[in-house]
């Protein structure tokens, strides 16, 4: 029987003094985006001058210190993320008119040039394409040229790795084994281009709760789970809102840490993760069955060449894949301040 834990902090992830340094393998988040209107009182709220800025035309000075208040909890992810350990961080950049004028804020180039800086490697990024439901893909003067601009349908999924390569113990091998993927997942999850759509959430939000939350589709975090960790590793999401970068942990067999600054969606991704057990093992069995089916869609030839995956009774297309255990969720439970994950 497996165990896994899952702590939700009400707090503000400039200051993460509870995670001890380097206890983290990998970090996944999508924090709020600079220059995108429904967050500026967040980032006026920590820097008053960004309002005067706004209002005054000086959008440039805005952006530099929006972006200055998030550098604070990247140096906080870089403490607590163990060497070797991955960064993927979903952001979008901005477009916004300012004094009659509109342009783009590049959010990702000024995440990419912190990192860089720090010395970290800066990987192959993945595009989320978000396609837009609006029957007219542009903005400006409709048809005449040279005065209409190109729509964004896509957000970026921004990947650092702290270090070299990880290289894994003896020990660690039999769970990196385990925690192994399905050659056809491979081929979806390592593209450049990831086209999701919507997002289903656990809870009922009160309308307040949803304009203030902007929390991304569950398979984003459970891809890149499965794509930069292995079972047991402690996963980190510095603005959890509603917790699905944990609920993809608990998905996973991985320990989490969520910060989430508002008190009423650090309680709400509580609630989220203790009342999860249904979804999660939906999810487990969802994917099984996916690969069951992509075996049973194989030529007779090609069947003939796969691997029995031991564990689960099927076959698989690698000998990579022999060990892949998938657990399911038993019991969840709360342990003081920290919930408790069982699996069976």
């Amino acid at each position: 029987m497996g165990t896994t834990t899952h702590n939700i902090y009400n707090s503000d992830s400039r200051d993460m003094s509870m995670v001890p340094d380097k206890s983290v393998s990998l970090i996944i988040t999508s924090p709020p985006y600079p220059m995108i209107e429904m967050w500026d009182n967040m980032f006026i709220a920590e820097d008053n001058s960004i309002k005067d800025d706004l209002s005054s035309g000086q959008s440039f000075s805005a952006f530099r210190k929006m972006h200055l208040i998030l550098n604070e909890t990247w140096r906080e992810c870089d403490r607590v993320l163990m060497d070797n350990g991955f960064i993927c961080i979903n952001i979008g950049d901005a477009t916004r008119t300012v004094n009659d004028s509109f342009q783009l804020f590049s959010n990702h180039t000024q995440i990419i040039n912190f990192f860089s800086d720090l010395g970290y490697s800066v990987l192959p990024d993945i595009h989320w394409r978000k396609q837009s439901n609006a029957p007219n893909k542009f903005m400006g003067s409709g048809m005449y040229p040279a005065g209409a601009y190109v729509t964004y349908e896509h957000e970026y999924i921004l990947i650092f790795r702290k270090g070299v390569k990880r290289q894994f113990s003896q020990a660690e091998k039999a769970l990196r084994q385990k925690s192994a993927f399905f050659w056809e997942e491979r081929n979806v999850w390592f593209s450049d281009l990831w086209d999701i759509k919507g997002t289903s959430q656990i809870l009922t939000q009160t309308k307040a709760t949803r304009e203030r939350n902007a929390s991304f589709p569950f398979e984003i975090p459970y891809r890149l789970v499965n794509m930069y960790s292995a079972e047991g590793d402690t996963v980190l999401d510095p603005f959890t809102g509603l917790g699905t970068t944990n609920l993809a942990c608990l998905a996973s067999q991985r320990n989490s840490i969520g910060f989430e600054i508002d008190c009423e969606l650090a309680s709400l991704a509580r609630a989220s993760i203790m009342e999860s057990s249904s979804f999660v093992n939906t999810v487990i069995n969802n994917r099984l069955l996916r690969h069951i089916d992509f075996i049973n869609s194989l030529p007779d030839e090609k069947r003939k060449k796969c691997y029995k995956n031991t564990p689960h009774g099927f076959d698989v297309k690698t000998r990579q894949e022999i060990d892949i255990k998938i657990d399911k969720v038993s019991d969840i439970h709360q342990e003081n301040d920290t919930i408790v994950c069982l699996y069976a």
